[in-house]
């Protein structure tokens, strides 16, 4: 095994004062955490307390749903895009969301996690309800230009 992936994570740890998550690792929560942006539909970047005097500013997907991309080809997903990161800054920009179960997600330097407003609404529920995101399980996204 090369010592490099090793390195990496020490790396990680060092820098951030934090170690990784671990492949299958689950942190329950509920942690709360700031809305310093929202990048996408699914997705914002979010400053939690973790411990005193211990910030750590990282980008959230919203589990169990995709928004449209931002960055398609297609005019019809680029405009869906557009408005599900509208709806989403107005449901929880600026505000302090609950995160729970947050765990690994398949791009590095972000989390996939359970979030709710402060009012305890469950932000997946309500893309969903609205139709601004489709349903997600990891598997194969949807199609919004067919």
């Amino acid at each position: 095994m090369s010592i490099r992936p090793l390195l990496s994570v020490a790396f990680l740890a060092l820098t951030f004062g934090v170690a990784p998550l671990i492949a299958g690792e689950v942190i329950p929560g509920p942690i709360d955490a700031a809305v310093v942006r929202v990048i996408d539909g699914d997705t914002f970047v979010a400053e939690a307390h973790v411990w005193p005097g211990q910030r750590i500013t990282v980008s959230v997907r919203i589990r169990g749903v995709d928004a449209p991309e931002m960055r398609s080809r297609c005019g019809l997903e680029k405009a869906a895009a557009r408005n599900a990161r509208d709806e989403l800054e107005a449901l929880i920009g600026g505000t302090v969301v609950h995160i729970r179960n947050v765990s690994g997600d398949k791009y590095f330097g972000r989390v996939l996690a359970d979030v709710a407003t402060a009012q305890g609404v469950p932000v997946a529920e309500s893309l969903l309800e609205q139709a601004l995101a489709a349903a997600y399980d990891g598997g194969q996204r949807v199609s919004y230009c067919g």
